[in-house]
C-alpha cells in the first residue's frame, strides 16, 4: 500500500470584504531565513560598491586640500547604510508585489492581512520595527516571534498588519481571469434572469470588481471562483462556459440594466 506524503504547512484563513474566506499558506522560518540571507548579500554588495566609490571620492577631496572631507565621507556613509538597509526592502515590497529579490527567489511575498498587496506605509512600519526584531543578536526576537505566533509573524508584521505567504501561481485553466474586458453589450445579458440575486450579493460582486486590481493574483482568482460558484446557479440563461470573472462582470451589468 502506498501512502501520500503528509504536507506540513501553516495556513491561515483571511476574511475578505467580499465575505469570502481565503486560505493562504504562510511562509515558514526556514524560507524567510534563506530569503533574508539572499537580500543581505545583495545589500552588502550594494554597500560595498558605494563605500568603495565614497572612499575614492574622499581620498581625492583630501588630496585636493578640502577641509572636512573625512567627516563628510563618514556622514554620507552612515546615510547610505540607512537608505540601503531600510529603503531596499520597502522599495521592492511596495513596487514588486511584496517581493524583495530574496523573497522572489524563494517564492514568498508580503501581503496585508486582508489579502491585499502591501502598501508603502505598512512596509515602512514592518521594516522599521525590524530593528527590534534583530535584538539582542542574530534576529533572536524576530525568530522567536515567528515560531510562537499563530500567523508566523515577527513583531514588524504584527505592528504593520502584514503576513509573509507562499507565492503560488494561479492555475492555467478556467481559473484564469480576463485582464481587460470590453464593455458588456446590452444584448449579451438581456436573456439572463437575475431576479434571484439579492442586492447585498450584487454589492459584493461590485466590491470585488472594484478592488480586484489591488489583490494578489492567487487571491483574485480564488475570490472570482468562489463568488461565481456561489452565484452562477441563481442566474438562468447564463453561459456555463463563461470564465468566473467575466461572468461576474456580466452579472453586475445585468443587475445595473434592470435597476
Amino acid at each position: 500500500m502506498q501512502y501520500e506524503p503528509v504536507q506540513y504547512e501553516d495556513t491561515v484563513t483571511i476574511e475578505t470584504p467580499e465575505g469570502v474566506d481565503l486560505s493562504v499558506t504562510l511562509a515558514g522560518l526556514g524560507s524567510r531565513f534563506v530569503a533574508g540571507v539572499i537580500d543581505t548579500l545583495i545589500q552588502t554588495g550594494i554597500m560595498f560598491t558605494f563605500f568603495f566609490a565614497l572612499g575614492i571620492a574622499g581620498g581625492t577631496a583630501e588630496e585636493a586640500g578640502l577641509g572636512g572631507a573625512g567627516a563628510l565621507t563618514v556622514a554620507l556613509g552612515a546615510l547610505l547604510v540607512f537608505v540601503i538597509v531600510f529603503g531596499y526592502p520597502v522599495l521592492f515590497e511596495t513596487l514588486n508585489g511584496g517581493r524583495t529579490p530574496g523573497k522572489s527567489a524563494i517564492g514568498i511575498r508580503v501581503v496585508q492581512t486582508g489579502g491585499r498587496p502591501v502598501r508603502f506605509g505598512a512596509s515602512s512600519v514592518r521594516n522599521l520595527v525590524r530593528i527590534v526584531d534583530t535584538l539582542p543578536f542574530a534576529y533572536a526576537i524576530g525568530m522567536i516571534a515567528i515560531l510562537v505566533s499563530p500567523k508566523n509573524q515577527r513583531l514588524g508584521d504584527m505592528a504593520a498588519g502584514t503576513l509573509v505567504v507562499r507565492d503560488r501561481k494561479p492555475e492555467p485553466s478556467g481559473a484564469q481571469w480576463v485582464q481587460t474586458m470590453a464593455p458588456v453589450a446590452t444584448g449579451v445579458v438581456d436573456s439572463w434572469d437575475v431576479a434571484s440575486i439579492r442586492e447585498e450579493e450584487v454589492a459584493t460582486v461590485r466590491s470585488f470588481l472594484a478592488r480586484r486590481w489591488d489583490l494578489t493574483p492567487s487571491a483574485r482568482v480564488h475570490l472570482a471562483n468562489e463568488l461565481a460558484a456561489r452565484l452562477r446557479p441563481k442566474v438562468a440563461g447564463a453561459d456555463p462556459g463563461l470564465p468566473p470573472e467575466e461572468f461576474l462582470e456580466k452579472l453586475a451589468a445585468a443587475k445595473s440594466m434592470r435597476s
